[in-house]
């Protein structure tokens, strides 16, 4: 909830005349090490976004995942100039 909170990923408003709730829950996970140790643990909230509606419900779509075809130009043009390719993993939890 700190990460949420720290990001501000979400606003509280009112719910809409006529409309429900949409239902979440939380979904945990044990992070574990190549001996089965345990490393940490991690818990993230979802929504019961299936049943939103397009028009009603939400406006618009936002997915921060590249397509397949753009990766592929990317990496085509760094091959083309002999660039370096880099990675790298934004993680919102402390």
């Amino acid at each position: 909830m700190k990460s949420i909170r720290d990001n501000e990923t979400w606003s509280l408003v009112e719910l809409p005349r006529g409309h429900r709730a949409i239902g979440l829950k939380w979904v945990y996970k044990v992070k574990r090490d190549e001996n089965g140790g345990i490393v940490k643990y991690k818990a993230r909230l979802v929504t019961k976004g299936y049943v939103q509606r397009p028009g009603i419900d939400f406006e618009e779509l936002y997915a921060p995942v590249a397509r397949l075809e753009s990766m592929r130009l990317v990496i085509a043009i760094v091959a083309h100039y002999g660039w370096g390719v880099h990675h790298m993993d934004v993680k919102s939890a402390s």
